[in-house]
């Protein structure tokens, strides 16, 4: 073989060796191109708030005894006409003194003596009384053994002892419910509803707003709002509105200075207890306080909850946990039960909670007395700016 034959073949040998290398790296980029198109091409289906399912291991359950029934405070008393002053007849001219009587030697004591100085002790007294009752100075001791008069109560503060909770309450959100009901004869309801709440970290707004779909319209059933501050026991409303149906729209009002609960619907009064909730922020003070320490839930949650025209100690337990099927998957909730009290209230209340999803109420569901059931299923849940 010639020596130009040689380096031809190896000339050939170099050019197909780089033609190869080429070919390899055109492939290799045009497979990434390929791979990259595909991981980035637009999903169809909305984003989902999900990104993970927790399952938390359940407290163990310590019973407690239930806190006593808050009463109604007493109507306040009507305060009584002021009498106008009758006139204070002129004094008359005090008789001359007659003459006195002879002195008699060695005369005992007569009766007349000691009633006059019971009369100055008595006018003394008043004297001192009056001297004390500007002044303020306490009265002695009264040794006379004479009972004394009780003295009227000054109005004490309203109670307030109630269990304190941690509580971190979830950011804003927004969430569409699916409504389904079933009277208790049997007939079914379909609708929607809408629940929000929004906090800045020092004040809230919360509402709920629910309608039943009757054929080509949407009546509003239950609209519901409530707006206060944050403090250290969580939501402390200040004013919650109630409008069912046709109905006038009632107030309650939690006078925080006063320490009272009041309503437009009723003259009746309740001691404010801390910690109090109204119907709209219920689900949001137990989703917090599953968001500050899951333990909590080891014993009954007792809240205090002013409704239309009275406020009642409302107590949630754990039931466990459960999967639900909704329109955003399948989600792992905490299933909460506040059952029927008698003397207090007759539906069964239940709400699940979901610790994947900021502790957010995924459903609620009403079972009136009669039967009735009303069930509220999320069906999307969108993160809000803080305080919008």
């Amino acid at each position: 073989m010639s020596l130009s034959t040689h380096l031809f073949q190896r000339r050939r040998l170099l050019v197909l060796c780089a033609a190869t290398l080429a070919l390899h790296y055109l492939a290799i980029d045009w497979v990434g191109d390929r791979l990259a198109t595909q991981s980035h091409r637009p999903s169809p289906l909305p984003q989902s708030l999900m990104t993970a399912q927790l399952r938390l291991a359940l407290p163990k359950h310590v019973e407690t005894p239930p806190a006593a029934e808050v009463q109604p405070l007493p109507p306040a008393a009507k305060p009584a006409r002021k009498r106008k002053p009758e006139p204070v007849p002129a004094p008359e001219a005090a008789p001359e003194p007659a003459a006195p009587p002879p002195a008699v030697a060695d005369t005992a004591p007569t009766a007349e003596a000691p009633a006059a100085d019971s009369g100055t002790s008595s006018s003394a007294g008043a004297q001192a009384g009056a001297a004390q009752a500007q002044t303020g100075t306490p009265s002695p001791p009264d040794t006379s053994g004479a009972t004394p008069v009780a003295a009227v109560p000054v109005d004490a503060p309203p109670a307030q002892g109630m269990r304190r909770y941690k509580v971190n309450l979830p950011p804003s959100a927004s969430m569409d419910m699916d409504v389904a009901r079933v009277d208790a004869d049997g007939t079914k309801w379909s609708g929607s509803a809408v629940m929000t709440w929004h906090t800045d970290g020092s004040n809230y707004q919360a509402s709920a707003e629910a309608g039943i779909s009757l054929l080509i319209t949407r009546l509003n059933a239950l609209v519901m709002r409530s707006v206060g501050t944050i403090d250290d026991y969580g939501i402390a409303p200040a004013t919650s509105t109630q409008k069912r149906g046709r109905r006038a729209e009632t107030a309650t009002h939690f006078n925080r200075d006063a320490g009272t609960i009041t309503f437009s619907a009723s003259e009746r009064s309740y001691p404010l207890m801390v910690g109090a909730q109204d119907m709209a922020t219920v689900p949001f003070q137990l989703g917090g306080i599953g968001r500050a320490d899951i333990n909590q839930f080891g014993s009954d949650i007792e809240m205090q909850v002013g409704d239309e025209r009275e406020a009642t100690l409302f107590r949630f337990q754990l039931v466990g946990e459960e999967e639900l099927n909704t329109k955003m998957g399948k989600v792992v909730t905490w299933h909460l039960s506040r059952p029927p009290r008698p003397g207090s209230y007759s539906s069964r209340l239940d709400i699940w909670l979901a610790p994947g999803l900021n502790w957010y109420p995924v459903q609620l569901r009403n079972t009136e007395a009669s039967g009735a059931l009303t069930t509220q299923t999320v069906s999307k849940i969108t993160m809000t700016e803080s305080g919008k």
